[in-house]
């Protein structure tokens, strides 16, 4: 059965950034890192249309990932993290990635509609939540996405666009480390592999040189974790868009399983969470210091 359509109605002005730049004093190494999945500020319009609970929205979070990797300025390295939420509008897509079943009118020509995240009903105005079930009572105006990506998508790549050229303007390279989480079934290999606690994503190597996801991954095994690249997860747009290692930039995701430090049914930080922070900013420290070598050969 089709959905109704959802009345479109003005939105409020929006005045505060939809994000947070937590930047050190001085930035002392061409590293930054961003999470563009753990917003959690759920706009009014987005919980009146929905037919999920907060709960059921929130399975699609990166939840708490911007505070596993709060040490990040005290490194000397930028944060920069999403404030909304991934169902609300996703940082880690292309601007129109929309699905048309989702609209009342018409989509214009130049909209993507046939990628495979939109596919899976997880577009830049996402159809399902994570677990599958279907987001909102009603379709949506294309208004609607429109003034999401501008008010929401838009300033938070500004953001990151410029965080990066400020890293290159003063080291002439940049390593970006894309902050995600992953449901504990989330590391099961594609290929029969063991399953993994922590899944990198570099493009195959095209964004990020081997070198560096080579030296990442050897930190991460030193503190005990099971890591593996690429399977099941490549890496998304910040990933494919920034990465561009042959200009200086490199871009590596980092998958980290939820199970390591949250219960996965409530959401909520488990007893596991102070240990897995403390490796974290153990990482954050190593790549800090070795980071300036590294990107410079």
């Amino acid at each position: 059965m089709d959905l109704p359509v959802v009345p479109l109605t003005p939105a409020a002005p929006t005045t505060a950034a939809p994000f947070v730049l937590r930047a050190p004093s001085r930035q002392s190494v061409p590293l930054v890192f961003v999470s563009p999945h753990s917003g959690r500020d759920y706009p009014a319009d987005l919980l009146a249309a929905t037919r999920l609970d907060r709960l059921g929205l929130r399975r699609s979070e990166d939840s708490f990932v911007d505070n596993l990797f709060a040490a990040a300025p005290a490194h000397g390295a930028p944060l920069l993290a999403a404030l909304f939420p991934r169902v609300y509008c996703d940082a880690n897509r292309e601007a129109w990635e929309l699905d048309q079943a989702m609209f009342a009118d018409k989509l214009p020509d130049w909209v993507n509609t046939t990628s495979p995240r939109v596919g899976a009903g997880l577009g830049t105005i996402a159809r399902v939540v994570a677990t599958g079930e279907a987001i909102y009572q009603a379709k949506l105006h294309f208004a609607e996405a429109q003034r999401r990506v501008h008010v929401y998508w838009q300033p938070f790549h500004d953001a990151l666009s410029t965080v990066i050229a400020e890293t290159i303007a003063a080291f002439d390279t940049c390593l970006l480390i894309d902050c995600h989480s992953m449901p504990a079934h989330g590391g099961a290999s594609r290929h029969g592999a063991g399953p993994a606690d922590i899944v990198l994503g570099d493009a195959f190597g095209t964004a990020c040189a081997p070198a560096i996801t080579s030296l990442v991954e050897r930190q991460l095994r030193s503190l005990g974790y099971a890591v593996r690249r690429n399977d099941p997860y490549a890496g998304g747009y910040i990933t494919r868009h920034y990465g561009r290692p042959r200009e200086g930039v490199h871009v590596l995701q980092l998958e980290l399983a939820r199970g390591l430090y949250m219960d996965e049914a409530t959401i909520e930080p488990s007893p596991r969470f102070p240990i897995m922070r403390r490796h974290l900013e153990e990482f954050i420290s190593t790549l800090a210091h070795a980071a300036p070598s590294l990107l410079a050969g």
